[in-house]
């Protein structure tokens, strides 16, 4: 049986309607009342985990679920040890540098050097201003880096960015962005490579299906 690793949140939706159009249904999910972290399709073909977005791709490094589906920024961020199969087209985000709309910086190089950037993503953050040359303080935040600028805590954020809608409400502008993300499939290397329980059939259902609901 194959297990399939599905992100709470944003995604979850998208991820369910893609699976339900190759023939498996793990709708449960999306159940107000339901609780449950771990369903079986009706057909018993596989089953799903729900799990936040950050462990997917840890999910499926280890084995304990053979595909999965997480945003691309989180690939980036963790550098799993999982094989990227599918660019699935939804979700899609960016991940932006942004500072005080009233503040004197415009571009990532007007900030200070060994100022402070506020972010839950450490790793992108490090190695974008290391590839700029410009040495900065990152701060790692687990939630609400919007706050870094607004209490001073920090000169600027990186933050993913769908609409610009909370940055707006917060004062907040884009100056730069890094990368453009969406949801991705991934595998666990060894089990696509055997093809076990027939990966590789889902697998091109799957890129199949996702090309057609693209616009």
């Amino acid at each position: 049986m194959i297990t399939v690793a599905l992100p709470k949140g944003g995604l979850l939706k998208e991820c369910i309607q893609l699976f339900q159009s190759v023939g498996l249904d793990f709708s449960a999910f999306l159940e107000k009342d339901n609780r449950q972290l771990q369903i079986t399709d009706p057909t018993n073909r596989a089953k799903a985990l729900l799990v936040r977005n950050h462990d997917v791709p840890v999910y499926v490094e280890y084995g304990q679920a053979q595909l999965g589906i997480v945003g691309y920024d989180v690939l980036r961020e963790k550098s799993p040890q999982v094989a990227q199969l599918v660019d699935l087209k939804f979700g899609s985000c960016r991940l932006s540098v942004a500072v005080k709309a009233d503040s004197p910086y415009r571009s990532s190089l007007d900030l200070p050097a060994h100022g402070r950037v506020a972010s839950t993503f450490v790793h992108c953050a490090r190695e974008y201003f290391d590839s700029i040359d410009l040495p900065v303080e990152i701060v790692p935040l687990s939630g609400s880096v919007e706050l870094g600028p607004i209490t001073g805590m920090s000169e600027a954020i990186i933050d993913l960015v769908s609409t610009g809608k909370t940055l707006k409400q917060n004062g907040l502008i884009e100056i730069e962005t890094l990368f453009y993300s969406s949801a991705r499939l991934i595998a666990h290397p060894l089990s696509y490579r055997l093809d076990r329980d027939s990966l590789s059939d889902l697998v091109t259902q799957i890129r199949s299906n996702s090309l057609v609901a693209s616009p």
